[in-house]
């Protein structure tokens, strides 16, 4: 597909929202971005068509249910990036939705690593503590690995189908967070011990006690005292 053709894609506000919403990582059905977006459920199935058959979202079926997603990291990071562009954030116009990016600027998933603040501050600790170094781009350093190791995490030693780790220009921050394989694993152990959980249904994401202490005594981080 070429690059007139993808920018067609995003190119509108309807299928923006949607990819947008999609970055939480999570399956969504077409009744659920409608209702997101403000449309009816057959303009939201049209765009949706559109869009997966352009390679940006793919079909999930479960029974008679029918769910999209994004089609891989390569989508999320590409939509991240883009939106980092945005020259300013959109200012809210309802309490509600000033609240949900209050949240959302403090800590959020991006597609399946960490963003927001907590993002940036959890790749500058990295950074700090030498786990990951920057030598002519990102990598793990070998105690990176022994640390990730400590956590569970048995990280490739080179790329295959995903950069090890890469950086993400944060949209909110204007700084970059911690992407690729490093930080999609270290968010997903996030949310299996229970250190991060949603807020809602959307990608906001709430510090648990259990996280603060995590993030202490693993990344000599103070969160509380930072977000």
């Amino acid at each position: 597909m070429s690059l007139v053709q993808i920018a067609g894609l995003l190119a509108d506000q309807t299928r923006a929202a949607f990819c947008l919403a999609l970055l939480d990582g999570r399956a969504w059905t077409a009744g659920e971005l409608a209702r997101h977006a403000g449309v009816s459920q057959s303009t939201a199935s049209e765009h949706l068509s559109r869009l997966t058959a352009g390679g940006l979202l793919t079909e999930v079926r479960q029974g008679r249910h029918r769910y999209v997603r994004l089609a891989g990291p390569a989508v999320a990071d590409l939509l991240e990036d883009l939106a980092s562009f945005s020259p300013s954030t959109p200012s809210p116009q309802t309490l509600r939705e000033s609240t949900r990016m209050s949240a959302e600027a403090r800590a959020r998933t991006c597609y399946d690593h960490l963003a927001g603040h907590l993002g940036v501050v959890v790749s500058d600790a990295l950074l700090n503590l030498g786990l990951v170094v920057d030598r002519n781009g990102l990598s793990v350093s070998e105690r990176g690995l022994e640390w990730f190791a400590d956590l569970g995490v048995s990280l490739p030693a080179r790329r295959r189908s995903r950069p090890v780790v890469r950086s993400c220009l944060d949209w909110t921050e204007r700084r970059t967070h911690l992407g690729g394989a490093a930080g999609a694993a270290l968010c997903r152990t996030a949310f299996e011990r229970q250190w991060v959980e949603r807020i809602g249904s959307g990608r906001a994401l709430r510090i648990t006690p259990s996280g603060d202490r995590a993030f202490r005594e693993l990344l000599a981080l103070d969160i509380h005292s930072i977000i």
